[in-house]
């Protein structure tokens, strides 16, 4: 029941995104990424609500519509894909 919630503007909350969508249901949870070096928003968040209906609702109810001056794209979050991991040290012996 998470959603995934792009093109937002930098400027926008928590707040701001927890009231938004809980006109279709009751959010559980909000995370607004930052960027690691700037501290930054980073222009999406994962939004989840506390049912399939009511992400379905937000979904279709919020996809197109304007927050903060921007046009939101929003759909259902997709597992994050696995990209590997550890580098390996190259050394020489």
């Amino acid at each position: 029941m998470k959603m995934y919630v792009g093109n937002l503007s930098f400027n926008t909350t928590k707040q701001e995104l927890e009231n938004f969508f809980s006109q279709y249901g009751a959010v559980t949870d909000t995370h607004l990424p930052e960027d690691r070096e700037t501290g930054r928003p980073r222009g999406f968040a994962f939004v989840t609500m506390d049912s399939q209906s009511a992400m379905e609702d937000a979904i279709k109810g919020a996809d197109g519509t304007e927050l903060d001056g921007r046009s939101l794209k929003v759909n259902e979050a997709k597992p994050r894909e696995n990209r590997g991991g550890g580098g390996g040290g190259g050394g020489r012996w």
